[in-house]
């Protein structure tokens, strides 16, 4: 009887230990799963990433406010840029290579460069897809004045016609798979609301023009120039029902209704370059480049609400993923100010060298290069 009792808390033990070895073992199991679905985001509120046009990539910790790291995009010229929807890949075009740079953004190594045409400039992604704009026909050198007109040279008279394409990028694949054919010079590009149709600002022959994204046909052409020259930034409202082009050498933005219809312009300060909503979409931004203001208008009645001080040369900016900040790139003062997005006022700066062009969070804000998903 005592054998038999004695035999039965043995047995028990021994399950107990099995039981304890089995849970420890697959607690050691599941660690390194945690490990690798970490988020690419350096803290909880996200990260920025900011192109310098005579350098790389800056990584900006949004929790302080403060330069982490810099990417190699190992090319020259990096300008426009665009992260994938899951964090994990950073497409960065390299003007000066005509090439983008595919980056990790968990190890911040390239990945992949691909050729995409001369002068690529904007980057936009749609699911596994990019899309990069590129101008072809630009000159080195600054632009003309406003009024002026482009130098004269007997041997680009040819090169000034030639049609810019809009390279499409599988991402998946790592390759370039067709091009859909804008206007010279083509500068923004925005998505339609439905996601079905490409809008793209044509600085060269002042148009915007709208694109089918499967087959890449024109489907719509609006003339700018009774308005203003060079159109340059392109935004869709909110809500999908307002189209926003800046006109830089008009002083204006051109408003258009969800079928591309003119319906108004409003005026602004010299030389309106990126623009975007609020997250709302109660509010528009705009970077006004040689006033070195950010001007904010009401969204419904295009009043002009505020003007906030900026520096030199800001072209693009985005909101923070919590909507309390905006990041404004200033290439020529070598820095992104941070401005409070409710007093509206530059509240601090982050020292960016090399001529800061560009700036995109993740997780994705609205912004002047992006829209909040």
């Amino acid at each position: 009887m005592l054998n038999s009792s004695f035999a039965r808390r043995t047995r028990m033990s021994l399950l107990l230990l099995a039981l304890v070895a089995s849970v420890a073992a697959c607690n050691k199991q599941e660690e390194p799963a945690a490990e690798a679905a970490a988020p690419a985001t350096e803290a909880a509120g996200g990260v920025a990433y900011v192109s310098t046009q005579d350098a790389g990539v800056n990584v900006i910790d949004l929790a302080t406010m403060q330069v982490t790291k810099q990417l190699d995009v190992r090319a020259q010229g990096p300008r426009g840029l665009a992260v994938t929807d899951d964090g994990k890949q950073l497409v960065v075009a390299t003007r000066e290579n005509g090439s983008v740079s595919v980056i990790d953004t968990a190890t911040g190594e390239v990945v992949k460069q691909i050729e995409v045409g001369k002068n690529p400039e904007f980057v936009r992604v749609s699911g596994n897809f990019a899309f990069v704009s590129s101008e072809p026909s630009a000159k080195a050198g600054p632009p003309p004045k406003p009024g002026e007109k482009p130098a004269e040279d007997d041997d680009d008279d040819d090169e000034e016609k030639i049609p810019a394409k809009i390279a499409v990028i599988d991402l998946t694949k790592g390759e370039k798979i067709r091009e859909i054919t804008g206007g010279p010079e083509t500068e923004g590009l925005e998505f339609s609301a439905d996601g079905k149709q490409l809008v793209i600002t044509n600085e060269a022959d002042n148009t915007v023009t709208v694109h089918n994204i499967e087959t890449g046909e024109l489907v719509k052409t609006i003339p700018t120039h009774e308005y203003g020259d060079r159109p340059r930034g392109i935004k869709v409202s909110p809500d999908g029902n307002t189209y926003l082009a800046t006109l830089e050498f008009g002083n204006k933005i051109l408003v258009l209704d969800k079928d591309f219809n003119v319906v108004r312009t409003v005026d602004t300060a010299e030389t309106p370059y990126g623009i975007a909503y609020d997250s709302k979409g109660e509010r528009i931004f705009v970077a006004t480049n040689k006033a070195k203001l950010l001007q904010v208008f009401d969204a419904k009645s295009f009043e002009k609400l505020k003007e906030v001080p900026t520096a030199n040369r800001c072209w693009h900016f985005s909101f923070t993923p919590d909507n309390k900040n905006i990041l404004l790139a200033c290439g020529k003062s070598d820095a992104v100010l941070v401005i409070d997005a409710d007093k509206l006022e530059v509240t601090s700066q982050v020292e960016v060298k090399n001529m800061p062009w560009g700036v995109v969070t993740f997780p994705k804000a609205m912004g002047s290069l992006e829209r909040a998903k």
